[in-house]
């Protein structure tokens, strides 16, 4: 029995002892990084062969990387997904396999001609500026390749990489469709998780965040106010999210010729602006009102303008006219954005007025990454630490007055480039309202990054800068979406008729 045995393990061993040994020092290693980098290196090591084999799953389901990286990039930001590695990363590794196995499938599904428009060249543009911040050395630190990575993947490159990816994968009808309803269910689950949160508590986590970092921003009026903040970083990621989510659910559903998508799309939006008020983000309201004023242009339609400009208008005189709905106070913390003596807007003004003191000796900025890195006694220490309460406010201050106009004329190109393909370029009245949600829900976001530090935080800058760039292929799309819809029109009719024949042969 001893011999059998003895026969069987030489016998593994001979065939899988590459493996074996391969498996035994990556154990060492893991043991020997436990005790001198700690237990964040031992779990990296450790997960070595599940990346592996994930890399091998991503390159034979291309699609369900694509899945798996919408969902992950939603769900970074909650607070009960602690990672003993930067949150960034996983985002960062999705998207590099994604890149590569589209790189080596370019042969067999070549969907890099649909990356080549105004887009691309807008972000290549931004993408070259903050790569030469790379040689800024404003507050005399030297060169930190590290921490300019850091910060230029934050506001450029994460928009290029994002760019591409959904510019490849986004390939026909029914991905763009499934896509739509993953972003919806995942926009449902955050406000599922909200009704958690007011009605249940919130986790350990959470709370723990809510009772110290959070506290002063997310426990108002003496503690009879809360601003919850679902499953995001915080109640202003998560209120300009809703705002932008409620304007592009609600035009995928007015224009949506499938009656039950109809339904789901608007309910999906109703549901979302709820969450948008839990939230208490009073920018919100003006997201909102901005992604429907943009609309009524691209809408091309004076039935939908009029009713459009007319709903829009009794709201907004509502909320700054009259007391309706005073009696709750996520109304009237909305209301309150209306106040010009509001005090946290005094805050902001103040802010920018001693950042522009001292941004006028830094045309470039002061850096890619330069933050709690500049020393006390550093001339631009005030600037690399003071609150920047906005994206924009924070792309000022780190690339300079220069790098700020280049971004805000690049984010304009890409806008306009996508408004000219939804109104000249599109046909189908049902594509052309999936272009104009992704417009003016990316009108929305960024009026939120200007308001609050919103714009590059997860999941926002992939969902938003990846419904902008979905506008870009819609027109390589169409012919299939043409036919893809005749054909669900016609099954949506078949079964009126079959359902009508059935209720007619019941009444016999």
């Amino acid at each position: 029995m001893a011999r059998v045995y003895s026969n069987r393990l030489s016998e593994y061993s001979h065939e899988n002892g590459g493996r074996v040994l391969l498996l035994f020092l990556l154990f060492l290693l893991a043991l020997y990084e436990l005790g001198t980098a700690g237990f964040p290196a031992f779990v990296v090591i450790c997960t070595l062969p599940l990346i592996v084999l994930y890399v091998y799953v991503a390159f034979k389901w291309r699609m369900f990387t694509f899945w798996t990286l919408v969902i992950v990039n939603y769900f970074l930001q909650m607070k009960d997904v602690i990672l003993p590695i930067p949150i960034s990363l996983p985002n960062e590794m999705l998207q590099m396999i994604l890149l590569a196995i589209a790189i080596i499938d370019a042969r067999q599904s070549p969907h890099f001609e649909r990356t080549m428009n105004v887009m691309l060249l807008a972000l290549v543009i931004w993408c070259s500026f903050c790569t030469l911040q790379l040689l800024n050395d404003t507050c005399d630190l030297g060169i930190d390749i590290e921490a300019w990575y850091t910060g230029a993947r934050l506001i450029a490159f994460q928009i290029l990489y994002t760019f591409l990816i959904f510019s490849i994968y986004i390939s026909s009808p029914e991905v763009l469709i499934k896509y739509l309803k993953l972003w919806a269910v995942l926009s449902l689950f955050s406000v599922f998780w909200v009704w958690k949160q007011q009605n249940y508590g919130f986790t350990e986590a959470e709370n723990l965040w809510i009772q110290t970092r959070g506290r002063s921003t997310h426990i108002l009026n003496a503690g009879t106010l809360i601003r919850y903040f679902s499953t995001f970083s915080d109640a202003a990621n998560y209120g300009c999210n809703a705002a932008a989510a409620t304007v592009a659910f609600i035009l995928f559903g007015i224009t949506s010729k499938i009656k039950w998508e109809r339904i789901f799309f608007l309910l999906t939006g109703i549901l979302i602006f709820w969450g948008m008020f839990a939230s208490g983000t009073r920018t919100g309201i003006f997201c909102v009102g901005a992604g429907f004023i943009v609309y009524i242009f691209l809408s091309k339609s004076i039935k939908i303008a009029v009713p459009f400009s007319i709903v829009f208008l009794i709201c907004t005189c509502l909320l700054v006219f009259t007391d309706i709905g005073n009696g709750n106070q996520q109304i009237r913390r909305m209301r309150s954005a209306f106040n010009k003596d509001d005090a946290s807007m005094n805050v902001r003004d103040i802010n920018k007025a001693a950042i522009r003191k001292y941004i006028n000796d830094a045309p470039w900025g002061i850096g890619l990454g330069m933050g709690y890195n500049v020393p006390a006694n550093n001339k631009y220490a005030k600037l690399a630490t003071i609150p920047p309460d906005s994206e924009y406010v924070y792309i000022w201050i780190r690339t300079g007055p220069i790098g700020i106009t280049l971004f805000v004329i690049t984010t304009l190109i890409m806008f306009a480039g996508a408004c000219y393909i939804v109104l000249f370029r599109l046909k189908s009245r049902s594509l052309m309202g999936i272009g104009a949600g992704f417009c003016c829900a990316f009108v929305s976001i960024q009026l939120g990054g200007y308001a609050n530090q919103v714009l590059m935080q997860f999941p926002n800058c992939m969902i938003f800068y990846g419904g902008l760039s979905i506008v870009y292929i819609l027109p390589f799309i169409e012919p299939e979406w043409i036919k893809y819809e005749e054909r669900r029109l016609a099954e949506q009719e078949e079964k009126k008729r079959l359902k009508l024949e059935k209720k007619l042969a019941s009444r016999v």
